[in-house]
């Protein structure tokens, strides 16, 4: 599998979805969401937000959720192109909030950094938020290691989430109340950073590995079955497409704002892959 550029001119991409036939994707830095076509043709969904904006979500009537990393907001669009506090995360949130999955009943799991990464604070462990549709919060998990990209299965049971400061990911059942039990891990991936990641049709999960600068696929119990270099460091991925094979993969030089913002430098990348997308997002 070989790499094509769909797009340059990006700052920091996150949040990657696929969407009534687009790719839609926050920029934190040029503080908008965009979507792009196969063909290239990129679009400005929203402008001008007045933070950065991270993952993205949408409630069961289409309204879309976005997360306003550095006032840990959870914010919606009820349809007139205009954002409203959905949620204040700041309870539950130590630090900047970040990827975010929505289920199909518009309960959405967000997860934050838990300490000042881009100050290079020391370490401390962050709890995941769970939002419920009227906009209530409350943790649904604590003691994780900078919860990141996350995917719900098929049938709805099952949440996984990324540790991107624990080289693994951890998988929750989901109950009839949209808490978590049953906390186990679902797979260690030794040397990775799990961040952005999408779900495939035979199970696996495909993950931008902030660390290496690669995409890697790996399935339940830590099976490797694939690892694509990409030639920037990689923060998040998603499958897509009309037939859901399409790997897309968004690139920057850096994670810290001095690497990325103002800069245009970042890219979106595309490959295709053998199994199409499943679950959420």
């Amino acid at each position: 599998m070989s790499w094509e550029r769909l797009i340059g001119g990006v700052d920091f991409g996150e949040g990657p979805r696929w969407h009534e036939g687009r790719l839609w994707y926050s920029d934190f830095h040029q503080r908008a969401i965009y979507s792009v076509g196969t063909d290239g043709d990129r679009r400005t969904e929203y402008g001008d937000v007045t933070d950065r904006p991270s993952g993205l979500g949408w409630m069961p009537d289409g309204s879309l959720l976005v997360v306003y990393m550095t006032t840990r907001k959870l914010m919606r669009d009820p349809g007139d192109g205009a954002f409203v506090e959905h949620a204040d995360l700041s309870d539950v949130a130590a630090w900047h909030c970040n990827d975010m999955v929505v289920d199909a009943h518009g309960n959405a799991y967000v997860g934050n950094f838990g300490f000042d990464l881009e100050e290079r604070q020391p370490f401390r462990p962050a709890d995941l938020a769970l939002v419920r549709p009227d906009g209530s919060v409350e943790v649904a998990a604590t003691d994780l290691r900078f919860p990141n990209g996350s995917v719900i299965t098929p049938d709805g049971s099952t949440l996984i989430v990324g540790q991107s400061f624990g080289g693994n990911y951890l998988a929750f059942t989901i109950d009839d109340d949209a808490t978590l039990t049953d906390r186990r891990e679902w797979a260690a991936i030794e040397g990775t950073a799990p961040d952005g990641c999408a779900l495939d049709a035979a199970g696996g999960i495909w993950f931008a590995d902030a660390l290496g600068s690669q995409v890697v696929r790996v399935e339940e119990g830590g099976h490797v079955t694939d690892r694509l270099p990409t030639p920037q460091p990689v923060f998040a991925c998603m499958l897509g497409g009309d037939d859901g094979r399409t790997l897309f993969a968004l690139c920057a030089p850096g994670s810290h704002p001095d690497e990325s913002a103002d800069k245009g430098l970042g890219e979106i990348l595309t490959t295709r892959v053998e199994y199409a997308h499943a679950g959420l997002p």
